[in-house]
Order: C-alpha cells, then sequence, then structure tokens
C-alpha cells in the first residue's frame, strides 16, 4: 500500500470529520472534532500507550496462536480425510456463534486477563486461517500430484514439497483476513471483562463522558490494527515471492 496515498486517505477523512463537525454543529459530547481528540490524545498519551500495548500483545499472541491451529487443522484434513467429517462441523459451528455469546463464558473460564482475550482472537482468527489454506491445499495442480505419484513419492514428502508451496498464496490470503479481523476478538473480549486494554479504556472514557478521550482510543486502536495489517501483508509478499501483484497506478 502507497504511503502517500495512505496519508493523502487519513487527511481526507479527518478533513471530512472536521467539515460535518462545522456544518451540523454537533455537540462535542456526541461528535467531538478532529482538534479536540488530537488535543485529548496528546494529554492521555502515557495511559493510551500502555493499553495500546496490551490489546496489541493480545491482538499479535492471538494471531499466532491462531494461525499455528489453522494451519495445523488444514494440514490434518488434507493427510487425514475421515478427519475431515469430524473437524469440519467444528469450524462451521465456531462462526456459526456470535463471538458476543461466547465472550462471556471466556471471560468467566479464563480470567479477566489476557487469557480470555486471546482466546476470542482465536476463535475469530482460526477459520480463515483454515479455509483458506485447506482450500490451497486440496487445489494443487492434478499434474504435479500426478507425477509425486509416478515417482513414488511419499504422502509426507508430497504435502511438503507440492501441496504446501502451492497452498502459500491462499494461505497468505486467508492471513490478511485474519489479521483484519483479528483486533475485533481482543477489544470484543476487553468489553465484556478486563482492567487493562484500549477497549477497556474506551468504556472507561465512555463511561465518563469523556467523548474525546474515546475517539482517541479508537484512532490509536485504528493505528496498531493497520500498521499490524500492513507487516504482515508486507510479510506475505515477501512468502510468495513468485506470485507477481499488479503494479499500482
Amino acid at each position: 500500500m502507497n504511503l502517500v496515498r495512505l496519508i493523502a486517505i487519513a487527511v481526507g477523512l479527518v478533513f471530512i470529520w472536521q467539515v460535518i463537525v462545522l456544518l451540523t454543529n454537533v455537540p462535542p459530547f456526541i461528535l467531538p472534532g478532529p482538534l479536540s481528540v488530537a488535543k485529548a490524545a496528546l494529554t492521555h498519551r502515557g495511559p493510551l500507550f500502555d493499553h495500546a500495548m496490551t490489546t496489541l500483545f493480545e491482538i499479535i499472541a492471538g494471531l499466532i496462536l491462531g494461525t499455528l491451529l489453522g494451519a495445523s487443522s488444514a494440514l490434518f484434513m488434507i493427510t487425514f480425510v475421515p478427519l475431515k467429517r469430524w473437524l469440519l462441523p467444528v469450524l462451521v459451528i465456531s462462526q456459526a456463534i456470535p463471538v458476543f455469546a461466547i465472550a462471556p463464558l471466556l471471560v468467566l473460564w479464563l480470567g479477566y486477563g489476557m487469557g480470555s482475550k486471546i482466546a476470542m482472537a482465536v476463535l475469530i482468527i482460526f477459520f480463515p486461517v483454515t479455509a483458506a489454506f485447506y482450500d490451497g491445499l486440496r487445489s494443487t495442480e492434478p499434474g504435479w500430484l500426478e507425477l509425486a505419484r509416478v515417482m513414488n513419492a511419499k504422502p509426507l514428502a508430497v504435502i511438503r514439497h507440492i501441496r504446501i508451496p502451492a497452498a502459500l498464496p491462499a494461505f497468505a490470503s486467508g492471513l490478511r483476513v485474519a489479521t483484519a479481523v483479528a483486533p475485533i476478538g481482543a477489544v470484543v473480549g476487553e468489553w465484556v471483562g478486563s482492567s487493562k486494554g484500549l477497549g477497556f479504556y474506551m468504556l472507561h472514557a465512555n463511561a465518563r463522558m469523556q467523548i474525546d478521550i474515546m475517539f482517541a482510543a479508537l484512532a490509536v486502536l485504528a493505528i496498531v490494527a493497520l500498521s499490524l495489517y500492513l507487516s504482515v501483508d508486507r510479510a506475505m509478499i515477501k512468502l510468495v515471492y513468485w506470485q507477481k501483484e499488479e503494479k499500482e497506478t
């Protein structure tokens, strides 16, 4: 993603925000202006940084665990075909139940610490990684598999040297989606019950009618999420180096 274009989009959104505030004359306790939010962010930069680090750790830990669990599940399903009949319904059920319904249970079981927030992120990340990687594994070019069969290649060698490299583009797409939605799990967990994190800080500010601080925390969360996504996207481009992308104009 072009940095200049990203900055231009951010400036344009802030400009539209300011225009809406000026034209509608909306009260600050409903929609504060960008300047007051920036002042609040500078004034409370210490707490914002501390809470942002907590949320970032929860997101990264959930992303790592969810990716490992999702990739392992996809490999198990492609290696042991009967396992798919048992694991696939679990995948569907994990996404059919709303995360808000599961969050109180995870807080009850895992406590108010980071564990329940990481578990929420893992639940959200698990499905897109598993689904994308499994689709990539089973969509391997049939000619390559036939050639490996003719050469008497062992099943594990076929998976390692043929299926996994062929599935990496699909895996990268799934991981990008997972990275984009990972903050949802951490923040929802913080809303349900926590004492740290940007989600907790937003609720705390909202309860005290400090709307400018709440918007500042939301802006920091957006920056954290976008930075993480861009980092993962860059890493996936290097991982799948043979996949050419269209040049941006």
